[in-house]
């Protein structure tokens, strides 16, 4: 077996062993040791509960430094609850400081939760943070109608600034979950109160799941309350051993360097909490990455032996490379998730590497950039000849389209600066009207009654990509013209299939089909038939 062939097996081997492990996940411990520790929400006479929440500009207030912003009572841990309050902001936390929701759940004892009480033996106390300081976003402007308006532009330096969050997500372990001290999760094993009963005391968690860049407000001056919404859903053993997975790995992540914009990307990965499509999830996506590498291993493979380029449409491979780059800069100008940027990035290296092989240009550091002479074959002559009638045609439409949108965008959208603006008017005539150059390489193949000369395989994993993006461009946060490009790809794919299907390929010969011997043969012939009649 080749090595592709090992790879790809132990890849697979270890992405099926990584969807075990997250299936496991989902299976609640089991007590094996004595004492065995219940629930205290599990007790056949649960006494009334009450909640409380409170805010302070500190992790540890005092009575006089809290704020109580809602009170639950009665509190029933099974009935989830949404409660919209305007809180007030203190100046501190206006001064880029910090603010905190302190959530207490105590007896119902006909008393009042106060601040004072949450010292009381069977009171949980559970902290958010409110704020999180990160860099504020660009501001967008009209760049030739201002409408009197002050334009607010972009900061100079990145300095991370407090935002306040506009939605909290929280809940309780509310599944019967029987353990032993040696039973706890590793991932619980700080969360779980025991009293003298050997009960353990209810289990908050914050869904970070659900804490979003979006939901994010950068606090302005002069802001001094704030609308919040609080959402309060009870909590399984798969879910809470799930999201403390992800903390862990969050924190993972962002000590190699991954940005929180980052992160909140792979959070939206796992947002579904079903156990079938979380693990779908992870095998589409893994298998996604696999046919990532193929196709771009077959793609260089086929460009590093091709010696001549008959039956390839030169334009079509420059505007790839062309539009690529573009692609790039508008998702650096758009701040998208290296998730998107990385594969995107390596794909624009390999297409100006393809520009350079088929413009035969050579780069060294004595001669510089030299175009090296060859031969041409008929058979590129004619190539050349159909690529240059296809581009005659697609012109006509194409550039009054493209000038024609980056108008109507400079006239009535707003942009961050004239870069976003030339950036943005590109990738949408990229996006937009990119696919019309495709379609010189279709009408040579029409042309010329032949696809051998295409790298069938590379295309193969690309059309397989393509259709797994269709799955996944409403899962990853990204540009919504990227997204909808996605599907464009999909109908010149099939076309290609269609005239791989119309134009059969001679099995005996190699893919590549570098010198196109047999439509060399006939071309040569029909000159020859026309004399001997």
């Amino acid at each position: 077996p080749s090595l592709t062939t090992i790879l790809g097996v132990a890849f697979i081997c270890y992405i099926a062993h990584s969807i075990w492990v997250l299936a496991q996940i989902f299976s609640a411990p089991v007590c094996t040791q004595k004492p065995c520790f219940t629930s205290f929400l599990a007790k056949e006479k649960l006494p009334p509960l009450q909640m409380a929440l409170f805010t302070s500009t500190t992790n540890n207030p005092i009575a006089a430094e809290t704020t109580e912003v809602v009170k639950v009572k009665p509190f029933d841990f099974r009935e989830s609850f949404t409660r919209h309050v305007d809180i007030s902001i203190p100046a501190k936390t206006r001064r880029n400081g910090t603010l905190y929701m302190h959530v207490v759940l105590a007896v119902d004892d006909g008393k009042p939760i106060l601040w004072n009480r949450r010292r009381d033996d069977l009171a949980v106390i559970h902290r958010i943070a409110l704020t999180e300081h990160v860099v504020p976003k660009h501001t967008t402007f009209n760049l030739i109608i201002d409408d009197g308006q002050e334009v607010v532009q972009k900061p100079k330096h990145h300095r991370p600034v407090s935002h306040l969050r506009t939605k909290v997500h929280f809940g309780i372990l509310a599944d019967n979950i029987t353990l032993s001290q040696h039973d706890i999760p590793a991932e619980m094993s700080g969360l779980v109160r025991v009293t003298r009963h050997n009960e353990y005391l209810p289990v908050f968690q914050s869904d970070i799941l659900r804490d979003r860049f979006d939901d994010l407000l950068e606090i302005q001056r002069g802001m001094e309350t704030l609308s919040l919404e609080i959402v309060y859903s009870p909590v399984g053993i798969g879910k809470f051993r799930l999201i403390a997975h992800v903390m862990h790995a969050m924190r993972s992540l962002e000590t190699l360097g991954f940005s929180k914009k980052d992160i909140d990307e792979v959070k939206g990965i796992f947002s579904d909490t079903n156990v079938y499509i979380l693990c779908g999830t992870v095998f589409v996506s893994s298998i996604h990455l696999l046919f990532d590498f193929l196709a771009f291993k077959n793609d260089v493979n086929f460009w590093r032996r091709k010696r001549n380029y008959a039956g390839l449409s030169v334009r079509t491979v420059l505007w790839r490379g062309f539009s690529q780059m573009i692609i790039l800069l508008h998702l650096f100008d758009e701040k998208t998730s290296m998730i998107v940027l990385i594969p995107v990035a390596v794909g624009t290296l390999i297409e100006l590497w393809k520009c350079k092989k088929i413009l035969r240009i050579e780069v060294s550091l004595t001669r510089g950039f030299t175009v090296r002479e060859q031969a041409e074959l008929n058979v590129e002559k004619l190539t050349k000849d159909f690529d240059r009638q296809a581009m005659k045609y697609l012109s006509y439409v194409l550039y009054p389209l493209c000038a024609a949108g980056a108008i109507y965008s400079l006239l009535y959208q707003s942009h961050k600066s004239w870069y976003s603006w030339a950036i943005n008017s590109m990738v949408n005539g990229v996006y937009a009207f990119g696919f019309l150059f495709m379609l010189p390489q279709l009408f040579i193949n029409y042309k010329l009654k032949s696809v051998a000369t295409l790298p069938w395989r590379s295309f193969m994993y690309k059309a397989f990509n393509t259709f797994i993006n269709d799955i996944f461009a409403f899962i990853i946060t990204m540009p919504t013209a990227h997204r909808l490009a996605c599907f464009r790809d999909d109908v010149i794919f099939i076309i290609y299939l269609y005239q791989r299907w119309l134009y059969p390929v001679d099995k005996n010969r190699v893919d590549t089909s570098e010198h196109m011997d047999e439509y060399e043969e006939t071309a040569a012939a029909k000159p020859q038939d026309k004399k001997n009649d």
